[in-house]
């Protein structure tokens, strides 16, 4: 209310309101998103330091990030499905819930398995990113809607730096790796709190039942194609165990996709998934997620370490953090022009200049490696590249369908991005293990030199992927 100049009191615009509504709403996705991507990463500078304490090699404690991955491939459609179904809203809450129980689980962890299934916990939280991006979509004018998901996917950023940074500042002080989870809990009931008083849903609800048997198919096909993997160099590539667990996982691939084709409501729909308009934006979202969860494990292990090894910086788990902070500001400058940038040359476009960029940084670091000075100029055109390719990725994904199946359109693409980074964390630590120095368990220069390469091809290859989609598009218009 407000008051006229004779003091009385009249009603206050609707649009106003209703504006400052629609960014009180952005505010806590934005923030949500933020510490859901300060949980994804906030892991990463630790990894080497829990291989000492636990007593394992990179290929175990690698899970310890891959089933947050994973956990989150398995939930993000599941619970996108429901937020189209009961509201947008109470899933975000429900996710963020879940961040809060898994950091509490790690937290007290005194053992490997205990701070995995933790992080599954916690990679549920996933799903809040698709969820936003449908929420933004119902909620804001069409025209606000780039911007809007440009200023979520810049959040989303500066968390993951952010998570790395404040890990290595606790890690200076400490080794125990407890009090960092006890914060991503804090962290994540400030979320809860501010989501509760200032997120609104609004748009349809789509009807049907859960498909929790799907959900449980997908997980089961994922741990074993993912176990294989990372089993191969220590059980034997040609191993029975090895082929048992490649076979399971082909075999109930197909018994999931055959499920998802006889049920009326499926938890991937599947048109969603290879549908002409979404497979390109699908196949983009797996390597591009291939490409970037691969390269934080990968930079983070080779700048710690020792020189000594003929490669690496000797590095603290607060320099990882540190020396991420260009990506962070050319990210949220990047991520503030999206966009206009999608809006002069489209989705396809837009997402094909992002990932080219982000294949240039790795490409970078790729052919030099031996100075700081590269890493910060690789990790500044990395963030350049991010920004653009995931708020175009999150426009594409959703630009197609009704909706009241934004939520779980968006929820697919981000399974299939996640996919990507769970199998790419698995290929990365295969080659690390199998390529040693000689008479160590220490990775050689040229394991992280080829994992380098074939994640700069995956880039490289979601660029090609969406250029083509875009080309296709304007041919298809074109026609009309």
């Amino acid at each position: 209310m407000g008051e006229n100049v004779a003091g009385v009191a009249v009603a206050e615009p609707d649009t106003v309101r209703q504006g400052r509504q629609l960014w009180l709403t952005l505010l806590a996705l934005s923030v949500a998103g933020m510490i859901v991507s300060v949980q994804q990463t906030v892991v990463i500078p630790l990894l080497p330091r829990l291989m000492t304490v636990f007593g394992v090699q990179v290929a175990e404690v690698t899970w310890v990030f891959t089933a947050s991955l994973l956990a989150g491939a398995v939930a993000t459609p599941l619970l996108s499905r429901l937020g189209d179904m009961y509201g947008k809203k109470r899933m975000i809450l429900f996710t963020v819930g879940l961040l809060v129980l898994g950091s509490a689980v790690c937290a007290v962890s005194d053992s490997l398995s205990v701070l995995i299934a933790g992080r599954a916990l916690q990679g549920a939280s996933a799903a809040l990113i698709p969820l936003a991006i449908g929420m933004i979509r119902d909620s804001f004018p069409r025209a606000r809607v780039m911007t809007a998901i440009g200023v979520v996917s810049a959040t989303m950023g500066v968390g993951g730096n952010l998570g790395m940074i404040v890990t290595g500042l606790i890690a200076d002080r400490t080794s125990s790796h407890h009090p960092v989870f006890w914060i991503t809990a804090g962290l994540g009931a400030v979320a809860i709190v501010l989501i509760a008083l200032s997120a609104h849903d609004a748009g349809a609800r789509a009807g049907g039942r859960p498909d929790f048997v799907g959900a449980l198919l997908l997980s089961a096909w994922l741990v074993c194609l993912l176990l294989a993997v990372s089993k191969g160099n220590d059980w034997g590539w040609g191993s029975g165990p090895v082929i048992g667990l490649f076979a399971g996982a082909a075999v109930l691939c197909a018994v999931w996709v055959f499920s998802q084709l006889r049920l009326r409501a499926p938890m991937v729909r599947l048109h969603l998934l290879v549908g002409r308009h979404s497979l390109p934006a699908n196949l983009a979202a797996l390597l591009l997620g291939f490409a970037m969860f691969g390269s934080f494990t990968l930079v983070s292990s080779f700048v710690q370490t020792p020189a000594s090894v003929g490669y690496g910086f000797g590095a603290s788990v607060l320099d990882v953090g540190l020396y991420a902070l260009p990506s962070t500001v050319t990210m949220l400058f990047s991520s503030s022009m999206a966009g206009h940038l999608s809006s002069r040359l489209g989705p396809a476009n837009s997402l094909a200049l992002g990932a080219a960029l982000t294949a240039a940084g790795f490409g970078w670091f790729a052919l030099f490696n031996t100075s700081v000075l590269h890493l910060l100029g690789s990790n500044a055109l990395q963030g350049l590249g991010f920004g653009v390719a995931y708020a175009a990725l999150g426009a594409l994904a959703v630009q197609h369908v009704p909706m009241d199946q934004s939520g779980i359109a968006s929820g697919i693409n981000s399974l299939v991005r996640s996919i990507g980074g769970s199998v790419s964390g698995a290929v990365t630590a295969a080659l690390l293990a199998s390529i040693t120095v000689a008479g160590t368990a220490v990775p050689a220069r040229g394991a992280y030199l080829l994992s380098f390469a074939i994640i700069t091809a995956g880039a490289a290859a979601s660029a090609v992927v969406a250029l083509v989609s875009g080309v296709m598009a304007r041919e298809v218009s074109g026609v009309g």
